[in-house]
């Protein structure tokens, strides 16, 4: 009989070796496998790469519908003012306009520099040091959230204003479309491409249309004005103080339009080649069609004599009236361009603008897991954002956002001028960031052109662009910060510092786990007599524990298998295992889906076919410890394939425990004894229970 660390050599019977290892497909896995497709293999990964037309629709949504609402946003704060700050609105949107052009330049230059798609992060954490990147990835993530959250918003708010009768629905509209990205961006990047680009485009050629027929109406003397023309907003006696803030209020809400902006430069590595071409045309491209949609929806706003209000039904002029709904304002727009609002161009622009708005959050869809595997792979998030999942996708990051994104939804009901308030904060501190950073980039790279005698004359005016964009967004980053604070700003500077420490305080965790586990002179493992498997990811002291286990137990043969779900690590992973002169052959298994179990579960029923029946030990390394939170900074993949190496017969699993410096927790409470390895729900199976010394 086998006992917990013990093995016979005697010969196995025929129900232990003749029963394949069974691959089980939980039902999770078939409804996941339903909803999301097929698994992707990893060499699959260059055709889920972009074309320029397809990537236009995915990174670019934001920004262009971005003029659905940051027109709105800028006449609500302008009528708030009274009459005469509508006529400032040609020159704030001018100013938007300007800051658009900017941003797009510079961070045209950011692409070609930085083409690996950390974007503003890495370039502020190369230039300016750790804290300066962490400050942005904080901004961003935040940033990420709300784009989610104020653009679904904004989208019910347009299609309440062409069905009314779903208002009382607003919150439970905005949670269902955030589910249903969340399940678009599990399916895979190619294939969210492909559901967003008709309409996006729609959404162009509509607002496009829109423009122009309104402006040949306007040339002809027959534009209607809109509905809102005759809401009576008083002339405002201000002083010049007053004068300033209100403008520089709709100036910072105007200022929404750029958002998303920045996640092209996040996302290069999702183009196809050449990549950093393919970015800067997308970019040129999006700012382009961006600035025109924006100046052309302003100009009809004006043109209409729009009046978007913060409670038109306490104005004069308008009784009060339960239940009324203002349109948006590009539905009034819409309705006098086109005659109605139960005209088809109406219901088309509304349509199509609602559906866009939703997409528009697919920007932070796809740029919030891609920070955060960059963030992973640099060690300041958990390392399950580094892993893809079947399709090819950070899962793990995509559901993390929905999840961030709905909880803000419910919190404020989908109230889009709330929302708004904590809007582009953090961008901003992104753009003055990350432009910073580019300054001291290329001030590098001019003093190393010219200790080489290298001309450097490109290299200035690459410098020049992006001094004038590090300037003009710290200024707009002032503004936009003393305009907003008082109206819910303020919470973004609250939980920026509290994900700063917490980047940090995971960064330093990890820096700790690895100093436990190096290989060091200090340590020494003596080995002292079925074949035995030793599952190594890389070579730490665990690993070595593990084989100092087996080579113990003397076994009749042994090999260390390693499974490679990156290929690019093997060599590293040989460099290693010859540098620390270790005699145990090393076998490699490629695993193209990315999976550890089935793979390893294949090479042992190849072994058994070739040697017949024997007993196959497999010792695997787990990290124990001794703080529930750690468990969120670890895969505890070893509990999974134990789990599944646990169905084959004649297959011991031997779990090899290293015991981090927390787990002392475990035991050293009064009256807590050691907890066993049945607590992490691996019961059942055969575990040596010996402490790493």
């Amino acid at each position: 009989m086998r006992g917990p660390g013990r093995v016979s050599n005697g010969p196995l019977t025929q129900d232990e070796t003749g029963v394949p290892c069974p691959l089980v497909i939980s039902p999770w896995a078939r409804l996941r496998r339903l909803l999301l497709g097929a698994p992707l293999p990893t060499d699959a990964h260059d055709e889920q790469l972009l074309r320029k037309r397809m990537a236009l629709p995915i990174f670019a949504s934001d920004p262009l519908s971005s003029v659905a609402y940051a027109p709105q946003e800028m006449l609500l704060i302008l009528a708030a003012g009274g009459t005469a700050f509508l006529a400032y609105s040609a020159w704030v949107a001018a100013a938007v306009v300007l800051l658009l052009v900017i941003v797009v330049v510079s961070t045209r230059q950011l692409v070609r520099a930085y083409p690996s798609g950390g974007g503003d992060y890495e370039v502020a954490a190369r230039n300016l040091g750790e804290r300066a990147g962490l400050i942005v990835a904080s901004a961003l993530l935040i940033d990420y959230v709300l784009t989610v959250a104020v653009s679904v918003a904004s989208g019910v708010d347009n299609l309440i204003s062409a069905f009314p009768a779903m208002h009382e629905w607003r919150v439970e509209i905005a949670l269902v479309v955030v589910g249903l990205l969340i399940a678009m961006n599990l399916r895979g990047v190619a294939e969210a491409s492909k559901i967003f680009a008709v309409p996006t485009y729609l959404f162009i050629g509509s607002i496009a249309l829109m423009v122009i027929v309104g402006a040949l109406r306007d040339v002809l003397g027959v534009l209607p004005v809109a509905e809102s023309a005759q809401y009576a907003v008083e002339y405002s006696h201000l002083g010049e103080t007053a004068l300033v803030l209100v403008l520089l209020r709709a100036f910072a809400s105007g200022c929404s339009a750029l958002t998303g902006v920045e996640a092209i430069a996040n996302g290069v590595q999702a183009f196809r080649r050449p990549k950093v071409k393919n970015a800067q045309a997308t970019l040129v491209a999006m700012g382009a069609v961006a600035i025109g949609l924006f100046v052309g929806v302003t100009f009809l706003a004006l043109r209409t004599h729009v009046h978007y209000l913060a409670d038109p039904c306490d104005l004069h002029g308008l009784a009060r009236c339960e239940g009324y709904v203002q349109r948006s304002v590009m539905a009034q727009i819409a309705s006098a361009v086109f005659g109605g609002p139960h005209s088809i161009g109406f219901y088309l622009v509304q349509f199509t603008t609602a559906v866009v708005l939703f997409l528009a959050a697919n920007t932070a869809f796809n740029g919030f897991p891609l920070l955060g595997s960059v963030l992973a792979k640099d060690r300041y998030a958990p390392k399950a954002l580094l892993a893809r999942g079947d399709r090819l996708v950070f899962s793990n990051g995509v559901l993390i956002l929905g999840a961030a994104a709905s909880l803000l939804l419910l919190v404020f009901r989908a109230n889009l001028t709330m929302l708004i308030q904590l809007y582009i904060i953090g961008v901003f501190v992104s753009f003055t960031l990350g432009q910073t950073g580019m300054v001291v980039h290329w001030t590098r790279e001019i003093r190393l052109f010219r200790h080489h005698g290298h001309p450097t004359r490109s290299l200035e005016i690459s410098r020049g662009i992006n001094a004038v964009g590090a300037t003009a967004t710290g200024l707009v980053l002032i503004v936009v910060t003393i305009t907003k604070f008082t109206h819910g700003a303020w919470l973004v500077f609250a939980l920026m510092p509290v994900l700063f420490v917490v980047m940090r305080r995971i960064n330093r965790y990890y820096a700790n786990v690895d100093a436990q586990v190096a290989p060091d002179p200090q340590t020494v493992f003596g080995a002292a007599g079925d074949h035995a498997i030793v599952l190594v990811h890389r070579v730490h002291k665990p690993t070595l524990k593990a084989l100092d286990y087996a080579i113990a137990a003397k076994h009749t043969t042994l090999e260390a298998v390693h499974v490679a779900t990156d290929p690019k690590a093997v060599a590293a992973l040989r460099d290693a295992w010859d540098e620390q002169r270790i005699r145990v052959p090393l076998t490699i298994v490629g695993s193209p889906y990315r999976d550890v179990s089935t793979p390893l579960i294949e090479h042992i029923r190849a072994h058994r076919e070739r040697h017949g029946s024997e007993v196959v030990s497999v010792y695997i390394p787990q990290y124990i410890y001794g703080h529930w939170w750690e468990g969120l900074l670890h895969n505890r993949k070893s509990g999974r394939v134990a789990e599944r190496l646990a169905l084959c017969p004649g297959v011991a699993v031997v779990l090899v425990p290293w015991l981090l410096d927390s787990s002392k927790a475990l035991y050293e409470r009064p009256g807590r004894p050691l907890i066993g390895l049945e607590r992490r729900g691996l019961s059942g199976l055969p575990v040596v229970r010996r402490n790493s010394p």
